[in-house]
């Protein structure tokens, strides 16, 4: 799975963004504030990616950094918000906004965002007040963050793929420990222990 692309922009629309990478052209789906963040059509911009897929329908969303994304990820996980519901939230308010008024229980600031209503409010600030996932991977879990984790990278790659990034990290924390003691594996290079645990773990988020 890859976790962001780099290319020409080509178009840029009401929540959409067309970027050329050596030839194949992307349709993303995008932020406002991604839209507004991103160079104009005809320079080099990078898009942060998350692919949405089911049986009928296959969308790439993106993001112009990967707070943003891990924002959209932590929206998701919110009772009755899909995809599209939380790139219309992040399109309506700031991200830092957003924080902030997580994060301190400021639930009125939440109903002012067009699409959240109290019940949407109450929801968000009950799963995610003082767990918003800051843009090194890690999480805000209140005053003091956590270590960033050695293996951000595989974690974030799962959670891209639609796994709930909390089972992402633990999966990844516990099979890390199993394998400390494993000789064969603490030879390996970063790349392929990267590799060895996005398998495993694939597997075992998969069950």
């Amino acid at each position: 799975m890859f976790n962001s692309l780099t290319g020409i922009i080509t178009g840029k629309f009401p929540n959409t963004v067309y970027l050329d990478t050596y030839g194949i052209e992307w349709d993303i789906y995008v932020p406002d504030s991604t839209l507004d963040s991103l160079p104009p059509v005809g320079q080099t911009g990078r898009v942060y990616t998350w692919m949405y897929h089911r049986e009928d329908m296959m969308r790439l969303y993106g993001f112009a950094s990967v707070k943003e994304r891990n924002l959209f990820l932590d929206l998701l996980k919110v009772d009755g918000v899909g995809a599209k519901g939380a790139v219309k939230i992040l399109s309506n308010i700031a991200g830092a906004q957003l924080s902030d008024a997580l994060d301190t229980g400021d639930i009125a600031a939440l109903e002012k965002v067009p699409g959240v209503g109290k019940k949407t409010a109450a929801k968000m600030m009950l799963a995610l007040k003082g767990k918003l996932t800051l843009d090194d991977g890690t999480s805000t879990g209140g005053l003091h963050p956590v270590k960033m984790n050695e293996f951000a990278d595989v974690i974030t790659s799962l959670s891209n793929m639609g796994y709930d990034r909390r089972d992402c990290e633990q999966t990844v924390d516990r099979l890390a420990s199993s394998f400390a003691s494993d000789t064969d594996f603490c030879t390996k290079s970063r790349e392929d222990k990267e590799e060895a645990l996005f398998r495993r773990a694939l597997v075992e988020l998969a069950q």
